[in-house]
């Protein structure tokens, strides 16, 4: 694949500092991690369901964080002081720590995870604000000049 230098944007722009990360992570498709696999779900029409495939690993190895409309995902194994690790004669589950990224889109927020049978299960939902939602605005069947002739016969 091409790589395209968009360091000549970069210095010409002003508030697009997202749309050129995001541009950044596109053109780095390739490199981005396959560990661990996960699912996006639509639960509801501005709800969303985040899964992550995270078998070995405890509520207390996992960390989830948002900021900047990214949620991150790590999952580290911690090892207890003392406790000798098993000799393994083959190891096919993987217990390697990790971090997975996902932009959110604006207003979408997470409302809470849980830990079921390997799966991480991270519930996101929009909540669009009030300021923002579109606005019916009622049109008047009185003309405006009927109105001020009104007025103007009253105050006389």
């Amino acid at each position: 694949m091409r790589q395209f230098d968009l360091s000549p944007l970069y210095r010409s722009t002003v508030g697009f500092d997202r749309l050129f990360s995001m541009l950044d992570q596109v053109a780095g498709v390739d490199s981005s991690p396959s560990y661990p696999p996960y699912n996006i779900e639509r639960t509801g029409e501005d709800a969303y369901r985040i899964t992550v495939a995270v078998a070995g690993f405890a509520s207390d190895d996992l960390a989830i964080e948002t900021k900047n409309n990214t949620l991150t995902i790590r999952g580290e194994k911690k090892v207890a002081e003392g406790a000798e690790r098993p000799e393994m004669l083959y190891q096919g589950i993987a217990a390697r720590a990790f971090e997975r990224r996902f932009q959110l889109a604006d207003h979408v927020q997470v409302t809470g995870a849980a830990l079921e049978n390997g799966l991480l299960h991270v519930d996101l939902v929009r909540e669009v604000p009030e300021a923002m939602k579109p606005r019916t605005i009622p049109i008047a069947t009185k003309p405006a000049s009927v109105a001020i002739d009104a007025k103007v016969e009253e105050a006389a």
